[in-house]
């Protein structure tokens, strides 16, 4: 057994202090599905919802461990990370400061201030992410305190190995022909298969990252990490900009093929789908393991599978949000603008050529009177797509001039 394997189980034992192992549960309904046997390790369910706890313990504790004066603590985040730094802090009695961005939701950083009570500052500053880490960094420098960095620390990929650890302990003598990992900064990846590798060497992996955040994908192409240009924030618990240095070490072997990529509107179909069809609430990030399930079919039939579920700190304010985006991605739901000709009866004939399950989810229409037509901005949801079709044929056969937006990012941006 490796060095790195013994402290992983060593950071498995000092957890319980905290909660017990999280639970590793057969899903019933994803295994008859996709014909094999899928097993959740429901890492939405520590008392923080999420699996960062265990970094920020084992890095709290292990820089305790060697300077046992350290009382003061910082990190910069906008979610699950921070909830873990106050869970600790409030757990060893020691000083926290919390950056969040100015833009972070109230409800995350009530949260925060409920795991961590007394023991924990939370300033908020910066727009953007990077505006606040570099706040948190400096005064880190000034007050001679720890920082604590999400992912890109030896000591964090320790802790989040825990989860491997248990997840072997749970299967007893018969560990998974594969396990499914989402991917942000690395550092669950890293511990996860790093431990898995020396003590389950049959073990397959799979990683799936954000498609608007696909560092590990880039890192793993040019062979170091790279920062992308840009990233969509939608899945906020993986959307990483660049792979930390450290967790792409321990993943140097990781081969393309490897390496998925789930589209934000399709994360959002599986999410409904788990909380409507089993009950489990998943935060974007959460469902990334889940979601590239009917992409691996043909090769997890009748195979042993572990999804990570990695959180499960879901604001319900997005619900519609990600209902819309559920719709838009299985075409049942389309924007477009119409030219609609500036006479009696025009709009009446478009209503017309709606079908028995169209809906009119949106209609702004602006008149001009100086104009032959007018542009209208329609929603349509439907119960097929194939519906949209039919009704695409009956305004060109009209004569009717359209443009389907609903896959234009900047027009929906403005428009929608």
């Amino acid at each position: 057994m490796s060095e790195f394997a013994l402290s992983a189980q060593s950071a498995t034992r000092a957890l319980r202090a905290l909660f017990e192992p999280t639970p590793l549960q057969r899903n019933a309904h994803l295994s008859k599905r996709f014909g094999a046997d899928i097993w959740l390790k429901r890492e939405d369910l520590t008392p923080v919802r999420s699996y960062k706890l265990r970094g920020a313990f084992t890095a709290m504790r292990k820089l305790r461990e060697s300077n046992p004066g350290a009382d003061h603590f910082v990190c910069a985040s906008a979610g699950n990370h921070a909830q873990g730094v106050a869970f600790a802090c409030r757990h060893f009695g020691v000083r926290g400061t919390i950056f969040m961005p100015v833009t972070t939701p109230q409800q995350k950083i009530d949260k925060t201030k409920t795991f961590g009570g007394d023991s924990i500052e939370v300033v908020l500053t910066g727009d953007y992410f990077d505006d606040t880490l570099a706040a948190a960094q400096a005064f880190c420098r000034e007050s001679k305190a720890d920082f604590l960095a999400p992912f890109d620390d030896a000591s964090v990929i320790e802790g989040q190995a825990s989860v491997a650890v248990e997840l072997l302990e749970q299967m007893g003598d018969t560990p998974p022909d594969l396990v499914i990992l989402p991917v942000g900064g690395g550092g669950l990846a890293a511990g996860v298969t790093r431990y898995l590798r020396d003590m389950a060497p049959e073990t397959a992996f799979r990683f799936v990252e954000p498609a608007g955040g696909a560092s590990l994908t880039a890192a793993v192409a040019q062979g170091a990490p790279v920062a992308l240009p840009q990233v969509n924030s939608f899945v906020d618990g993986a959307a990483v900009a660049k792979i930390g240095e450290i967790p792409f070490q321990n993943l140097g072997w990781v081969s393309p093929e490897q390496v998925m990529r789930a589209p934000e509107d399709r994360i959002c179909l599986t999410m409904l789908e788990m909380l409507n069809v089993e009950g489990i609430v998943l935060e974007p990030a959460g469902a990334l393991s889940l979601d590239v399930l009917p992409e691996l079919r043909d090769q997890i039939a009748g195979k042993r599978v572990v999804c990570i579920t990695s959180g499960g700190n879901f604001d319900f304010e997005r619900l519609p949000d990600v209902k819309e985006r559920a719709q838009r991605y299985s075409g049942l739901k389309k924007y477009f603008i119409l030219r609609l000709p500036q006479r009696p009866g025009a709009l009446r004939d478009f209503l017309e050529m709606l079908g028995p399950q169209d809906d009119i989810a949106r209609f702004e229409y602006l008149k001009k009177s100086a104009r032959n037509f007018g542009s209208v901005l329609i929603g349509i949801e439907t119960k097929q797509a194939t519906n949209f079709p039919t009704l695409f044929g009956k305004l060109d056969a009209a004569g009717f001039v359209y443009r389907d937006i609903t896959e234009d990012a900047t027009l929906s941006e403005f428009l929608i």
